[in-house]
């Protein structure tokens, strides 16, 4: 892949990629690359992946950057490797090996642990984390050699499942499926799970397979992305709104959606409503986000006629799942 340093005529980008982050990346790094073989002005995504983990990584161009925020809270799921035995300064791979226990656990056990950390748990956050105390990351404490003490936090496991065991032999294994809510450390789950069982573990493979309604099978790779000529690159993206699914649509005339535009409340006969998503009815363009109050279209994120100008003139249309590269 070429450098991303190599200047490029940036240009305005609206919509959302589905990417499926490859291992060895931060999810900015990832961005960045993506921005780059785009040529987008303006880029942002929905929330971190590691870089020893792959998967669903929701990136935002342009006006989509605007709503990114809406799914930093959505639920995620993921299939995680677990290796036993073997206990890390890291809880992952990359921390060095402090203890080692035997595995002398049986399956019904592991069945018993699965239903144990299944539903609302408490987790300690680890200290190689992004996580800040004090104005800075658990991570920067953890390389000055530092431990600091660390709340407990509720996060909610909804379901967990184990799809392979392997208790015999020299690498002994778990590998499960977690759908979770936001802030729920895979990580420290996996070390928590090989304690109770009472040999230890760490994370060896991490994969993110859905973050909200996203699901990998959607995703396209920066290899296949690169691989694309720029029409077909732009095929990829998705348009703005598959940011707002869930939020209830209301249309407006072209004289209330220029007053809606400059920030004043419209009044209708709209039921209350947290969740609202506005577009102009001639010709229809979404206009932002919004919630009504006591028969009051209340506006909430906007998009700059600029902007709806640019998504007017280079419509998108939902992207196929696979990449054809002929």
């Amino acid at each position: 892949m070429n450098s991303p340093s190599t200047r490029v005529q940036r240009r305005p980008v609206h919509g959302v990629l589905l990417l499926d982050k490859p291992l060895g990346l931060s999810s900015n790094q990832a961005l960045q690359k993506a921005k780059w073989l785009l040529r987008a002005e303006k880029a942002g995504h929905t929330g971190t992946l590691d870089p020893l983990a792959s998967g669903v990584l929701p990136l935002c161009f342009g006006a989509a950057t605007k709503f990114s925020q809406l799914h930093l809270d959505a639920d995620k799921t993921y299939e995680a490797t677990i290796a036993l035995g073997i206990k890390t300064s890291t809880g992952d791979a990359e921390g060095d090996v402090i203890e080692t226990r035997p595995v002398q656990c049986n399956l019904l056990q592991v069945q018993a642990v699965i239903e144990k950390f299944t539903g609302p748990i408490q987790q300690i956050p680890p200290m190689h984390s992004a996580l800040k105390k004090d104005g800075k990351a658990l991570y920067e404490y953890a390389r000055a050699g530092q431990v600091v003490e660390r709340q407990a936090r509720s996060v909610l496991i909804h379901s967990l499942h184990l799809l392979q065991a392997e208790l015999q032999g020299p690498e002994p294994f778990l590998r499960i499926r977690v759908q979770c809510s936001k802030g729920t450390y895979i990580r420290t789950l996996g070390e928590d799970m090989a304690e109770v069982l009472g040999c230890g573990g760490h994370l060896i493979a991490l994969r993110r397979v859905a973050t909200g309604p996203f699901v990998a099978e959607q995703c396209v790779s920066l290899t296949d992305l690169e691989l694309l000529s720029e029409e077909k690159r732009n095929s990829q993206l998705r348009p703005v709104e598959i940011l707002l699914q869930g939020h209830t649509e209301v249309s407006l005339d072209a004289e209330n959606s220029g007053r809606f535009l400059s920030g004043v409340r419209r009044r209708g006969q709209w039921p209350d409503d947290e969740h609202v998503q506005v577009y102009g009815q001639e010709p229809r363009a979404l206009l932002g986000t919004a919630h009504v109050k006591a028969g009051e279209l209340i506006p909430g994120r906007l998009l700059s006629p600029i902007e709806i100008q640019q998504i007017l003139k280079t419509p998108l249309v939902a992207s196929p799942t696979r990449v054809d590269q002929a």
